[in-house]
């Protein structure tokens, strides 16, 4: 154990990480089968890991109060918790609570529903007006509104993508970059960081397997979630990107079968980076 928390400790120190209030945390959801069967241990999981930031935003049917002691028990702070687009449009009372109540700075939608695989400029357009709206209502609770693109927002529009009208079109809200379902969505998270530095405040790092072919769905399957460096995507890049930016939090996020044996693989790579 003793030995896992030296590990990401020298990611964080050799990477500039602390010196530029950076950290690398764990998305939740990874472990999302782990906690049906044991949520203290699956949070003392995380804490061998040597994270200290996670993402998520529920309590697994424990009490709000229950929960939060285990946090703290083991060390695990929740600095973004996500938040549903219909609560975002019609109850963000809800959402304002939920952060406030975990003590979160950031709030994250990772979906915006829409008919089978139905997405255009009218969506775009009021998915923006939803998250402009939204955003500048947790903006003066103070906090920050991120939306995860999933990939159908990078279909061809003008010259561009629907993504870029989101971009441009974003006044009191940010994005989540996750880099698996930007190039699964034919993107390049990289040129996307580059493109708009001001736009991402967090990061999902997630690597796609070699030889998959992405799609504009959003869906695929959680097995092409493979240990960060191994797969299609520069994450060496991206992460020198992150660092330059400044932005705050990167999540490693894996969605596979074999996330307990994949996210310290991903700790390990990411630690051997400059």
């Amino acid at each position: 154990m003793m030995m896992k928390k030296l590990m990401i400790t020298a990611v964080l120190l050799g990477s500039g990480f602390l010196s530029q209030a950076q950290e690398v945390g764990l998305q939740l959801y990874s472990l999302r089968d782990q906690f049906k069967v044991d949520v203290s241990n699956t949070l003392g999981l995380i804490n061998e890991w040597g994270i200290t930031k996670i993402e998520g935003g529920g309590t697994y049917d424990m009490p709000m109060e229950d929960f939060k002691a285990l946090l703290a028990v083991y060390n695990l702070k929740m600095v973004s918790v996500g938040a549903e687009f219909g609560d975002l449009e019609n109850d963000i009372d809800k959402v304002i609570k939920n952060a406030k109540d975990f003590g979160a700075t950031y709030v994250m939608c990772a979906w915006v529903p829409h008919d089978d695989n139905k997405w255009d400029l009218e969506e775009t357009q009021h998915a923006t007006e939803v998250f402009n709206k939204a955003g500048k209502v947790l903006k003066e609770n103070g906090l920050t509104l991120a939306y995860h693109a999933h990939g159908y927002e990078f279909r061809p529009y003008k010259n561009g993508t629907l993504f870029d009208y989101m971009a441009e079109n974003a006044i009191d809200f940010n994005f989540e970059l996750d880099v698996y379902w930007a190039f699964h969505g034919g993107a390049d998270p990289l040129a996307l960081m580059k493109k708009y530095p001001s736009k991402f405040v967090l990061l999902h790092l997630k690597d796609l397997e070699e030889g998959i072919e992405g799609n504009n769905t959003g869906h695929e399957d959680v097995e092409t979630n493979v240990v960060l460096g191994t797969g299609q995507i520069d994450i060496a890049g991206i992460v020198a990107e992150a660092k330059k930016l400044g932005i705050e939090y990167m999540f490693i996020e894996d969605e596979s079968s074999n996330v307990v044996s994949q996210v310290p693989e991903s700790l390990k790579y990411l630690d051997a980076l400059d």
